[in-house]
């Protein structure tokens, strides 16, 4: 019989500085407020959040191991209906450098992951109205029969609601439509949903840079439906643009809310347990137990984007007059739902993150998040140093190795690592690294000196890795700069 689920206790009354307070937050005892978090996330010196963001991963992760996964990222087409302006990859059927990858060419892809001991396709690319449901299921098939040991983590919820519009599925409600596509998806061999399309909830945001986006709701609903069949799913957030802070604690308060629906739905009595212990809680006949395991938060880069065009705060006189507030954060409330109107500048400054920003916020979600797994540290956009320092300031993951990239890359990130790297990075942080797969669960401890790291013996060829890029229909090899290792 399985123990009912219940999250930890709120004191809404107690400053949110107080040590106490955190000591128990840290321990997983108590659960602060947003209006306590949006407080602690604006007053807490920036080492100080680190430090107790720190304390929370060990008590979750333990003072020894930080992990990583061998996966690669397929961007299958690029061709997309959304108008997103932070995006600087998608495009219209009649670009000439828009792409739909054949069957074949992914699947060879997957060999190559396959080659070097990958165990995770991360699978997600624009939203192709072209696109029969065929077309996914058979590949979907392909993937299975060729490379049952492969976990395909793929389709986010945006592409989802997308084939809800495409493919026009039975059901009475957005849920049911959902859940009809999705289980045949599962059933030709999707495992688990990636969390990317989450950017910013809070609905003026969403709105004003994700036009033709799937709003929250539809976005949380795709991931209740998945987490009722039994997979396991990441939730992301894309920060530094328009929004203010208290939206930043808005997103994070419905992840945790859905997350504390999904456990008490279909989970155990703790948060972290993987398999669902008590009585099945879908009508299908899959194992209930799913939800998050891992919060990944990232800034928006701003290259070949129109979003990125926009002002920078601070670069108008009237920006730096006594008393002025960047406009997001005079819009921005707990709630998610304020007027755009009532600010007129909104949407017409961007507050550009770096790298104090990102470590405040995600040593924040550690803190904030008391009901997920994993907070995985960024590296991708921030660099490899600065992900490695998201080490001590509450990330328990750092990712994965990057054969392949091409949405985050189309706005200007070149960052690209390789498991040595990845290890080094890990152990020089004071962890031993350990390679991991989609649950979480610990594939090898890289403790011996067949390490991948401790194999190496002249680090100047690791400087430069070759990384995947489509383009017109065909990948292209370039070379990136990592910036990653002291010699």
């Amino acid at each position: 019989m399985s123990t009912i689920y219940r999250p930890p206790s709120e004191h809404p009354n107690t400053d949110p500085m107080d040590p106490g307070l955190l000591r128990d937050v840290a321990a997983g005892a108590a659960r602060l407020t947003p209006e306590q978090g949006l407080e602690l996330f604006r007053r807490m010196p920036l080492i100080s959040m680190g430090r107790w963001a720190d304390s929370r991963c060990r008590a979750i992760h333990g003072d020894h191991l930080r992990t990583y996964v061998i996966d690669r990222n397929i961007n299958y087409t690029n061709i997309c209906t959304a108008k997103c302006i932070f995006c600087a990859f998608k495009r219209t059927a009649e670009d000439h450098d828009s792409y739909t990858l054949e069957h074949e060419q992914l699947f060879e892809k997957v060999q190559e992951l396959s080659d070097i001991g990958g165990t995770q396709i991360l699978m997600q690319g624009g939203m192709n109205p072209e696109l029969p449901l065929d077309w996914y299921i058979e590949l979907l098939h392909g993937l299975k029969e060729r490379f049952p040991h492969i976990h395909v983590h793929g389709f986010s919820p945006p592409e989802f609601i997308e084939f809800v519009n495409f493919f026009d599925p039975p059901g009475a409600t957005l849920e049911d439509k959902i859940r009809w596509v999705m289980i045949r998806l599962r059933d030709a061999g999707l495992d688990s949903l990636p969390g990317g399309g989450g950017e910013i909830f809070a609905k003026p945001v969403r709105d004003k840079i994700g036009l033709g986006k799937c709003d929250a709701e539809a976005w949380l609903t795709t991931m209740y439906v998945a987490h009722s069949l039994g997979m396991f799913t990441s939730a992301t957030m894309m920060f530094g643009h328009i929004e203010g802070f208290a939206d930043r604690v808005h997103h994070m308060k419905l992840v945790r809310e859905w997350q504390d629906r999904a456990l008490r739905d279909f989970g155990a009595g703790s948060p972290f347990t993987r398999h669902h212990q008590g009585e099945l809680a879908s009508p299908d006949d899959q194992p209930a137990g799913g939800h998050y395991k891992a919060f990944i938060s990232w800034p928006f880069q701003r290259d070949n984007t129109a979003l990125g065009r926009v002002k920078e705060w601070g670069s108008q006189p009237e920006d730096r007059e006594p008393g002025a507030v960047f406009p997001g954060d005079l819009l921005a409330n707990l709630t998610g739902d304020a007027d755009p109107k009532s600010v007129k500048e909104f949407g017409r400054r961007i507050r550009m993150s770096g790298s104090t920003d990102y470590l405040r916020t995600q040593a924040f979600s550690r803190l904030f998040l008391d009901n997920i797994y994993s907070i995985g540290a960024s590296w991708v956009t921030m660099g490899p140093h600065v992900g490695q320092v998201g080490l001590q300031f509450g990330a328990s993951d750092m990712g994965s190795v990057m054969m392949e990239e091409n949405v985050v890359s189309s706005a200007g990130t070149t960052y690209c690592l390789d498991e040595a790297v990845l290890c080094r990075l890990i152990r020089d942080a004071g962890f031993m690294p350990a390679q991991r797969n989609n649950t979480y669960d610990i594939v090898s401890v890289k403790d011996g000196a067949d390490a991948p790291d401790r194999l190496v013996t002249d680090w100047s060829e690791h400087r430069a890795q070759r990384l995947h890029i489509e383009s017109e229909s065909k990948a292209e090899l370039t070379v990136g700069a990592t910036e990653t290792v002291v010699e």
